[in-house]
């Protein structure tokens, strides 16, 4: 009995490393193979890492380049805006001054006017003085520079009438009420000069009726009435002219403006297709 008990302990020692032994054996074709070749060197990368005080003058020198990059688009902006002034101004110069009219001599003679004016009305009232200067300034650069007199006034009757319309429409009701006026003089003193001249012509028939003068002939009236009548002639041949040469032009203006209208809608017909 002690043999055997003493047998038993060795045959559960030979299982128990058996079935271990089995275990190895059954667990190790899951573990993995080693390779023949030798392993590739792994690449290492170099992470470069900025200290504090590169990280402050980096962002002081962003700063201060977008400074600068600000200053000087908002100067060129500057320039730009001015040059455009500039050449806005040196167009409505060139619109205002007529190229037919020379500035040298005319504004010369608006100037010595002008002064002529102050100088008369030195001594006079003071309404005399406020209103013959700018009296004489406009006489003289109507009388010699008509044109660019013409323009100028355009051009203030036209920002007048942007920035202070009812002021512009004041003003034209002036104009049109001092138009009239001037009208009504210059044809009451045609008509006065006329009828004083019918009232010689006829005192000139009665002397001559009742004496036998030719006194027509001796004061030249006669070759006078000659050269009205072929002034009136002349002067209406070139009313008609005129008119004709406005007619014409109107009927050019409404010919072209209905042959854009025409070309606009076979456009639009052309895109609505």
């Amino acid at each position: 009995m002690f043999r055997a008990s003493s047998r038993l302990p060795r045959r559960a020692l030979l299982s128990t490393s058996v079935a271990a032994t089995g275990v190895v054996l059954h667990s190790s074709p899951e573990r993995e193979k080693l390779s023949i070749y030798p392993s590739p060197t792994p690449d290492i990368l170099l992470v470069e890492t900025p200290s504090p005080l590169e990280q402050q003058i980096g962002v002081a020198r962003r700063r201060i380049t977008d400074t600068y990059r600000e200053t000087h688009n908002q100067f060129q902006g500057v320039i730009s805006r001015w040059i455009g002034v500039e050449h806005a101004i040196e167009n409505r110069v060139k619109a205002i001054v007529s190229p037919q009219e020379s500035l040298t001599p005319g504004l010369l003679y608006v100037g010595v006017a002008t002064l002529t004016g102050s100088i008369i009305a030195r001594n006079r009232l003071l309404a005399t003085r406020l209103v013959l200067p700018p009296l004489f300034l406009v006489v003289s650069a109507k009388h010699f520079l008509p044109k660019t007199t013409a323009n100028l006034s355009s051009y203030f009757g036209s920002l007048e009438e942007t920035y202070f319309p009812s002021l512009a429409r004041k003003h034209d009701i002036a104009n049109f009420h001092a138009h009239m006026a001037w009208d009504r003089i210059r044809d009451s003193s045609q008509n006065g000069r006329r009828w004083v001249n019918e009232s010689a012509e006829v005192a000139v028939d009665k002397v001559q009726e009742m004496t036998g003068l030719k006194l027509k002939e001796t004061l030249g009236w006669a070759q006078a009435g000659a050269q009205r009548v072929e002034t009136k002639a002349s002067e209406v041949a070139k009313i008609v002219e005129e008119k004709a040469v406005e007619t014409k032009v109107a009927i050019d203006k409404a010919v072209e403006e209905t042959k854009d209208q025409a070309a606009a809608k076979v456009e639009e017909v052309k895109r609505s297709v």
